[in-house]
């Protein structure tokens, strides 16, 4: 068996949803933990999967862009306004709803990159093998409410 661990990473996120039928179709926020689990089949030289630093390294940034960011339909009538008046602080979904599983696969999918190419750097800050997987991203949307997306494949790269 694996072992695993798991690094949250807190954003402020809004989302709209054009195609829910309640009040979820307007601009809202959410106080977010994002959780990446990863996993490898031997610990390293000092006795981790990897440094929690290696994992904030690689992955903040580009989570860093959905905080305080509004994150929106491209069918949205809105969109083209929004985008207009608040720049890159608009996230286009293209033709879908960032519904809390979408963002958990976006996340999974662009984290699972990143760490990666992170773990083939030379001149990284921390080590991270080349072996560690990350295996699933759950975002939290409420205290009481998650979504996730768990890598089901058997390719270790994802």
């Amino acid at each position: 068996m694996p072992y695993r661990i798991c690094k949250t990473i807190e954003i402020e996120n809004g989302h709209m949803l054009a195609r829910h039928p309640d009040n979820c179709r307007f601009p809202h926020g959410h106080s977010r933990k994002v959780e990446l689990v990863l996993e490898a089949d031997e610990l390293d030289a000092n006795g981790m999967v990897c440094d929690f630093k290696a994992v904030k390294e690689a992955v903040g940034g580009y989570l860093d862009q959905f905080d305080h960011a509004l994150c929106i339909n491209t069918e949205d009538p809105m969109f083209e306004t929004l985008r207009q008046a608040y720049g890159e602080r608009v996230i286009p979904f293209e033709k879908t709803d960032p519904t809390t599983e979408v963002l958990a696969r976006t996340f999974f999918d662009a984290c699972g990159k990143l760490l990666a190419e992170y773990a083939s750097r030379t001149d990284a800050a921390y080590h991270l093998a080349r072996g560690v997987r990350l295996v699933r991203v759950r975002v939290w949307e409420t205290s009481s409410s998650w979504a996730e997306f768990e890598n089901s494949s058997s390719d270790p790269s994802r």
